[in-house]
């Protein structure tokens, strides 16, 4: 099972669930980081935190530790 921490710049993927509190689940959702949602690492900051994501058409900084709870579909 990949997570979207694990995503390399550049690669895509699909969210297939997230596994998180309840807090950061209604941020994660309200960003668009909901199952079926393609996703896209674009980079990530020199020490590896935060990254930046392509949600759909949104840009978003996550903290690599809300990144570790998007669980990603299998190719």
């Amino acid at each position: 099972m990949r997570r979207l921490d694990e995503l390399a710049p550049g690669e895509e993927a699909r969210v297939r669930a997230v596994e998180t509190s309840d807090h950061v689940l209604r941020r994660l959702f309200a960003l668009g980081l909901r199952p079926g949602a393609r996703v896209r690492l674009l980079r990530r900051a020199p020490l590896g935190d935060p990254l930046e994501v392509r949600v759909g058409e949104a840009f978003v900084a996550l903290r690599r530790a809300e990144a570790r709870g998007v669980v990603l579909e299998e190719r």
